[in-house]
């Protein structure tokens, strides 16, 4: 839910600004309207120096730590930047010498100032490499064979004058034997492990780093806020909007009145645009980062968070599919907890989420529970049936859960916009969720032998009266009724026609699960044919269900990661009227 917040204006002196930020910084509790981004030549210069620090970071992320910090350095966040640059740009030199030493090992050790010496002398050297040397050759040239490398031979051929000829095309002279670059090579190679072991050591003081990026964030913000202020009085006057959680407004007024601060306190308003805190429970704040991937709502408009936190996890589960693929979820996400952080319970909550969705689907890793003979029939019982009204079970129950989510986004964007605008200002609304989610319920009613033919009729035709009256004559009641009737027709078009395509988007879910399912399949009957008969074949089967399983689970959980998220930001959104161009509460801190 979106945190009520009461708006302030702070009346200051000029030279008392400063210090009263400080203050409300150290408090942590108001958010004044500040730009987020630099703005002048001094917070420009904070921003790149953040930026410094952050890449710093960043580098000494995933490098381990030496056995001595060695020597303090003067400035840390540089010093990384330019041993991290010093590092490439010599190992960015090795690969062509690499290369280098196999073009010339064939060539062996010599001494290049001996070409100059036969040169000086009428002679010179030719180098050559073929398949095989034939003899005439040996006959006709004067031919000495170097080395025999990968199936050719490479040689040299002596000639006294530049009328000299041979049938093969010449290769370029070495410049060197490659134990002067294998020399270099190992000059570099010691230079980039003296630039890795001086990172190593830089590693020992990453908290010194990250102590001056945060410190350097508070100045950066507590510098835009400042300049935020507006002027008054000639100056004499500085003028500052902030907004804070109506629950710290007790709190926060005793620190004001202790300050002599002057100001002026309201409730929030749509038209102010307060910025937006969220509230929610342990489970559902999990979720908080995909609303925060859309936008978070405005003002006076829903939180979202609690409907994504629920069908997001339901869509992931149907997604994977496979009880199997959710036990190693959890354990993954168990096992890598320090390093997912945050997302490691949102994790383990999907992956528990798939587990159980996995069993009521009756596939572990891609095999089918309702074969295993010691599950319990009563179990069995509460497995999706492979079957229901004769098409695919999961097909089935991936399009009623779609057009359960679609009419509880119509139901919210009704609630929503009657609370937002008024009941009579909403007649449209609720005419078109009358007549669709009362047409869904009565349509299943009727289906389930619950309403007889005649009340379902009397039903229909009452939902249907009164669904067209909000439609087409009532949905602007400031508006000509002709128009009324225009808009209505245009408005049964596009729902008539979207409304259908988004129901079977809902598709995606079993079509995703059916492809991991198959794919899942395949490795395990590759995998039991190599097995055959036992011995070896365990360690391929073994090797091909387990490498095929592991790749058939990473592309399964970027599947069920993007397509949920997709439903719940285009269907459901779209549906409900969500717009999310809220701003996040950013509160001045340290």
């Amino acid at each position: 839910m979106v945190t009520e917040m009461t708006k302030y204006d702070f009346i200051l002196l000029s030279g008392d600004a400063d210090a009263f930020l400080e203050k409300l910084q150290s408090v942590g509790v108001v958010d004044i309207t500040r730009s987020l981004k630099p703005i002048d030549e001094k917070s420009e210069k904070l921003s790149a120096r953040a930026d410094i620090y952050r890449k710093a970071l960043a580098q000494l992320k995933e490098i381990e730590k030496a056995d001595d910090p060695g020597e303090k350095p003067t400035d840390f966040a540089v010093e990384v930047m330019e041993t991290v640059r010093d590092k490439d740009a010599i190992a960015a030199q090795l690969p062509q010498l690499y290369k280098d030493v196999e073009d010339r090992k064939p060539w062996g050790q010599f001494d290049a100032k001996s070409f100059d010496r036969l040169k000086e002398n009428g002679l010179k050297l030719h180098f050559y490499k073929a398949k095989a040397i034939e003899p005439a050759w040996k006959e006709q040239y004067a031919l000495s064979e170097i080395s025999k490398v990968d199936g050719y031979s490479y040689f040299v051929v002596v000639s006294e004058n530049d009328d000299y000829d041979f049938p093969l095309k010449e290769l370029p002279a070495p410049e060197s034997d490659f134990a002067a670059i294998e020399k270099k090579i190992a000059d570099l190679e010691a230079q980039v492990k003296q630039k890795e072991h001086r990172l190593a050591q830089l590693k020992w003081h990453e908290p010194v780093l990250q102590a001056e990026l945060d410190k350097t964030l508070s100045k950066l913000d507590l510098h835009l806020a400042h300049v935020s202020g507006e002027k008054a009085a000639e100056d004499y006057l500085t003028v500052f909007e902030g907004f804070a959680p109506a629950v710290n407004e007790p709190a926060l007024r005793d620190m004001l009145e202790k300050e002599n601060v002057f100001y002026l306190e309201d409730k929030a308003k749509v038209d102010d645009n307060p910025p937006i805190k969220l509230k929610n429970n342990k489970f559902v704040s999990m979720f908080e980062l995909l609303t925060d991937m859309y936008g978070r709502p405005k003002y006076d408009e829903f939180d979202p968070t609690v409907f994504i936190s629920i069908f997001f996890m339901l869509f992931f589960a149907f997604c994977m599919g496979d009880a199997g693929y959710g036990l190693v979820l959890i354990l993954g996400s168990l096992a890598l907890k320090k390093k997912l952080g945050k997302i490691a319970p949102l994790g383990i909550t999907l992956g528990i989420a798939t587990t159980i969705i996995g069993v009521l689907f009756h596939t572990f890793f891609s095999t089918d529970m309702l074969e295993w003979t010691w599950i319990p029939d009563v179990v069995k019982k509460c497995m999706v049936p492979k079957e229901l009204f004769g098409f695919d079970g999961t097909m089935v129950l991936a399009i009623i859960v779609g057009i359960v989510h679609i009419c509880l986004a119509m139901i919210v964007k009704t609630y929503q916009s009657t609370k937002v605008k008024g009941f009579a200002n909403s007649l449209g609304t609720w005419g078109w969720t009358l007549l669709i989610v009362g047409g869904i319920i009565v349509g299943g009613l009727a289906l389930m032998g619950v309403m007889d033919k005649a009340v379902t009729k009397w039903v229909v035709i009452i939902l249907g009266g009164l669904s067209a009256l909000g439609i087409f004559f009532l949905n602007d009641l400031h508006r000509n009724p002709l128009l009324n009737v225009g808009s209505g027709l245009w408005e049964t078009y596009n729902t008539a026609t979207g409304l259908l395509g988004d129901v079977l988007s809902y598709l995606r879910l079993y079509a995703l699960g059916l492809a991991g399912a198959k794919l899942g399949e395949a490795f395990n009957a590759i995998g039991t044919q190599a097995l055959g008969d036992g011995g070896i074949g365990w360690v391929w089967f073994i090797l091909i269900v387990v490498i095929g399983h592991v790749l058939n689970i990473a592309m399964c959980i970027l599947g069920a990661f993007v397509h949920p998220l997709r439903l719940n930001f285009l269907e459901f959104f779209k549906n409900s009227g969500y717009e999310g161009s809220g701003r996040r509460y950013k509160p001045l801190q340290l």
